[in-house]
């Protein structure tokens, strides 16, 4: 326990030093910086297979569960998926050179507020070593330090992506302790991790809610989070049923263990004899498991009547809710009551109930006629994601760069006195 709690010390303080350098690095050199990650991904991706390799093995002999299994994989299209985020974070701009507003006071005073880094970043999250290197990327464009906290099941994944990630911060010059990766799977070194308030100015964990729970709970530094995905889909009455299928489909079964899977779908009782059938069918043969109400039940022979606890739970899984509902404000009190502000769609073709939707429908993404799956920073256009925080303050929806700074004011004088 010593031990750990002095190590962990040691790196904080380390992220903390390295911290003010990555803060004044230019934005050519993070950008050569993030861009040689990008090659070295795919230039050592034998050696990165072989360290997940170790992690999957482990993972199949405890039994886990095909999603998390998913989840741990560093396939050769997450892989590459890895390399073109990084580069992707390259491209954006620089978002601590910019300066949001200036003004001018009467007495004569220049105020004006300019972006800057947060300064350490502490990250703990589960079974996607792929968060490794989206976070590492994202701090250091953002010009933070951050220091990674995976769970032990990708413990070597995670060490061979630091190890790459550190070997290129050591050819450019840039400190190595900007990225470090916990390396114990010694449960103590959370608990510890939280405490370290003077050298940790943020904490973001991502995974299940057990975990974000805990995090949240022994924390003395801020945390940003959202403790899990309930997604829906209402199915309008105006809606283009063969595009509704479409988005129902995809935001269940791409992939049903992440948290922006719908998990819920809501259909119009004026469509439910012609939608339910239509999707029922498709959901079936993917594999999808129906648990409806009972309108859903009569017709749908083959869904299982849900219980009371199915309203409301993150499946993470080819498990769907489905219910009938009378009309859209009946959608909306269902959502306010069992969402969980993360992603929540409608499909119609009315353009006045898409924009009531849009209004009164509270979670970090609403969508009109598309796929819950789109709740991602890489396909909202901010390269990559840290996490998706259902929390308002100071961020709601995907962390990207932006998210990653803040701000704080300046002021230009000529000899100004307050009096």
């Amino acid at each position: 326990m010593n031990d750990t709690r002095q190590m962990i010390a040691d790196m904080a303080r380390r992220a903390k030093e390295a911290s003010r350098q990555v803060a004044n690095l230019s934005t050519s050199i993070k950008n050569e910086v993030l861009l040689k990650i990008a090659d070295e991904i795919i230039n050592g991706q034998e050696m990165l297979r072989a360290a997940n390799q170790k992690d999957l093995v482990t993972a199949r002999d405890k039994g886990l569960s095909s999603a998390f299994i998913d989840r741990l994989t560093l396939s050769d299209k997450v892989i590459e998926s890895m390399a073109q985020g990084i580069r992707d974070v390259a491209a954006l701009p620089d978002p601590v050179v910019e300066v949001p507003r200036m003004w001018k006071r009467p007495n004569g005073l220049t105020v004006g507020r300019v972006r800057i880094p947060l300064g350490v970043i502490g990250m703990i999250y589960e079974s996607r070593p792929n968060v490794t290197i989206d976070a590492a990327g994202l701090c250091l464009k953002a010009g933070n330090a951050i220091i990674l906290k995976g769970g032990s099941d990708a413990i070597h994944s995670n060490l061979a992506l630091a190890s790459m990630i550190q070997g290129v911060l050591k050819k450019f010059s840039v400190p190595v302790d900007a990225v470090q990766v916990i390396p114990t799977t010694d449960r103590s070194a959370v608990t510890e991790l939280l405490k370290r308030e003077e050298e940790i100015d943020l904490i973001i964990p991502r995974g299940g809610e057990g975990l974000i729970r805990f995090v949240v709970e022994h924390s003395s530094i801020p945390v940003l989070k959202h403790y899990k995905g309930v997604c829906h889909v209402y199915v309008d009455k105006w809606a283009d049923l063969e595009m509704a299928k479409e988005i129902c489909i995809n935001s269940k079964v791409q992939r049903p263990g992440v948290c922006n899977a719908m998990e819920g779908m809501l259909v119009h009782e004026d469509v439910a004899k012609s939608f339910l059938p239509l999707v029922g069918e498709a959901l079936r043969q993917a594999g999808v498991e129906i648990r409806g109400c009972n309108r859903t039940c009569s017709l749908l022979p083959y869904a299982i009547a849900a219980s009371a606890d199915d309203w409301g739970t993150e499946f993470l899984d080819l498990i769907l809710a489905v219910k009938v509902v009378d009309g859209m404000q009946e959608a909306m009190d269902y959502i306010a009551t069992y969402g969980s502000n993360h992603t929540e769609a409608i499909v119609t073709r009315d353009y006045a109930r898409a924009m009531r939707f849009l209004s009164q429908v509270d979670a970090s993404l609403v969508l009109v006629n598309a796929s819950t799956r789109f709740n991602d920073g890489g396909q909202l256009g901010l390269g990559a994601e840290i996490g998706i925080s259902t929390s308002k303050l100071h961020a709601y929806g995907p962390m990207g760069l932006n998210e990653l700074t803040t701000t704080k004011f300046i002021a230009f004088g000529d000899g100004q006195i307050r009096t």
